[in-house]
């Protein structure tokens, strides 16, 4: 229903991310993308502008023809929901633009939008509405941006942490929904990675500094893997410590972890340490060695409610894999937690 409009979208994203970009027409809307790619970092100190750049250029390839007509030959926008039910959608705010596709969906589905932007990411949602009812003006009165008093919804869709989830579950209980929990994604090596694996894996741990839940949190890595390895192949990413709260989190982590003497592996910038958790808190990587990929694939399918993504250029029987560097950019076909949001939208 929207395909062309999304498709404007995503070159006015393009050209925002360079500087002799143009999309004619809507120049006003592309320099308000430009002026805010450096803004966001002073409403928000982890929203560095490469990591806008980054995002705004992932949602472009999303937006392109290719994945666009992909996700249209499979789902018949516009129709899913004929009675126009209003979906509410609770943003999350750890790495920008996040709730992008659920507000993508929804608009495709023929439901109208009411959002609730997070406080942490509310400058480029609210950019994102205003720009699609530039493009398309039918979409006018299916964007509602929730501001004050609470608006009348249909279903919902909501994401935040494991805390705010058990909110959510009671009090939307009664509405069609779905919510969202915190997930984390590993990284299975085997030993054999080249440079430019470890490049790639690089860009899945540390952009938008490990706090989405694409971003790679934990290492599974053989019994005889050499770590030296993994720092070696990672060091490019020395300039996360610009970021003053990054460098905070990582210095306090090294100071908790020195002063209850835990083991830890330290490169000046990232702290390595064995634990078979898989939520490592900021400036930290954890790691945990495996005796074969058969006995891993079984800890990684019970494990599954709490994984977004597995990285890994290895074949993991029973696992489904992304290879290095392609976590931070999800397929237009990608659901978050695997739950179909098209399909749910058919639904309500």
């Amino acid at each position: 229903m929207y395909k062309d409009s999304f498709k404007i979208l995503g070159q006015i994203f393009r050209a925002a991310c360079s500087e002799d970009g143009d999309v004619e027409g809507f120049e006003g809307e592309m320099e308000k993308f430009r002026s805010a790619i450096s803004e966001c970092k002073k409403m928000n100190g982890w929203f560095y502008p490469e990591f806008v750049r980054m995002q705004l250029m992932s949602l472009a390839e999303m937006l392109g023809d290719e994945q666009l007509g992909r996700f249209c030959k499979k789902y018949k926008t516009g129709s899913i929901s004929p009675k126009e039910k209003k979906v509410k959608i609770i943003a999350a705010g750890n790495i920008p633009l996040v709730c992008f596709h659920d507000m993508f969906c929804v608009l495709m589905s023929g439901c109208k939008l009411v959002l609730k932007p997070s406080s942490k990411d509310s400058l480029l949602p609210r950019l994102v509405s205003e720009t699609l009812k530039k493009i398309n003006p039918d979409l006018t009165d299916r964007i509602i941006i929730e501001d004050g008093a609470p608006e009348k919804f249909d279903a919902i869709i909501a994401t935040g942490s494991n805390n705010s989830s058990r909110y959510f579950d009671y009090y939307f209980a009664k509405y069609p929904h779905i919510i969202r929990r915190g997930r984390n994604s590993v990284a299975v090596l085997s030993g054999n990675e080249t440079a430019e694996d470890y490049a790639a894996l690089a860009d899945d741990i540390f952009a938008f500094y490990g706090l989405g839940c694409r971003s790679v949190s934990k290492i599974y890595v053989p019994m005889d893997y050499n770590y030296s390895d993994f720092f070696g192949g990672i060091i490019q990413k020395s300039d996360v410590m610009r970021n003053p709260k990054y460098s905070d989190n990582y210095t306090y982590n090294k100071a908790i972890y020195l002063m209850s003497e835990q083991p830890i592996l330290d490169n000046n910038f990232v702290l390595l340490k064995e634990d078979t958790g898989l939520n490592s808190p900021i400036g930290v990587v954890f790691a945990e060695r495996y005796q074969d990929l058969e006995s891993l694939s079984d800890m990684l399918r019970n494990m599954q409610d709490s994984l977004q993504c597995v990285v890994s250029n290895a074949e993991i029987p029973g696992v489904e894999t992304v290879r290095f560097g392609e976590a931070q950019h999800p397929d237009i076909l990608d659901f978050a937690d695997g739950v179909d949001t098209m399909e749910f939208l058919g639904k309500v």
